[in-house]
């Protein structure tokens, strides 16, 4: 009998969502974070980059204020009013001391309980190659955890007055093949079809399909696959870490 997925936790009040471009929350977490906002909750997202190098017919000089109205319009309709970007370069994203300073900086003055976070591994689902960019921020993320709560890591935040935060409970990460627990994405899917159809000059680029049949087929799929281990409900899967 195939492992049924736990619940997500629900006793936390504060989230920030750390992935690397615009429209990675969109490809499978929006459901989740719409239900949770619904419920009250405070979700934040970081984004490493504005996808910049993302689509080959416009200059990057163009292509990232693009995706960054885009990336906001996404997370209003799921009830996400706050959205930051680090401006590292899209395409070149390195793990390292300086995108895990800024990730902890931001887990500083945010001070979440829950971190969510993409797909970290080589692979996905051990089929298609991971991109260096989804590979470095989900390992920076994780790591960037513990870096938030030790004052001696970056002795810096703290005299720009970042005071050490080791409140995260959970770090979750999505795109997974190895989920361990699951959020009903029965409440939010609408918003996520909305929220991901909002990057509609990448999926464009992406799809000859006309793009909201192209969301919506997308995103079904994905939560009815969650679904048969979850009860049946259609669900967003995530492996979650305790911290």
């Amino acid at each position: 009998m195939t492992e049924q997925l736990e619940p997500m936790p629900t006793d936390w009040r504060r989230a920030l969502a750390v992935v690397a471009h615009p429209d990675d929350l969109e490809y499978g977490c929006a459901a989740a974070v719409a239900g949770w906002t619904d419920e009250g909750r405070e979700v934040s997202y970081l984004l490493a980059s504005r996808g910049e190098a993302g689509i080959d017919t416009v200059a990057p000089q163009e292509c990232g204020p693009l995706r960054e109205r885009e990336q906001r319009a996404s997370a209003a309709a799921v009830g996400v009013h706050t959205v930051e970007f680090l401006d590292h370069r899209d395409g070149v994203i390195e793990y390292g001391t300086a995108l895990r300073r800024d990730i902890a900086a931001a887990v500083r003055r945010h001070r979440p309980e829950l971190v969510v976070t993409l797909n970290h591994r080589d692979t996905w689902g051990g089929v298609l190659w991971n991109t260096p960019d989804h590979r470095a921020v989900g390992r920076a993320a994780l790591d960037a955890v513990d870096d938030a709560g030790n004052r001696w890591i970056f002795p810096e935040l703290t005299e720009q007055g970042l005071e050490p935060w080791s409140g995260v409970r959970w770090v979750a990460v999505a795109g997974t093949d190895r989920p361990t627990h699951a959020v009903d994405a029965t409440a939010g899917f609408e918003r996520a079809v909305r929220s991901l159809l909002a990057h509609r000059t990448y999926i464009e680029v992406l799809t000859d399909e006309e793009p909201e049949a192209y969301c919506r087929a997308l995103l079904t799929g994905m939560a009815e696959a969650a679904a048969e281990r979850f009860g049946g409900r259609p669900a967003v899967a995530f492996e979650l870490f305790a911290r």
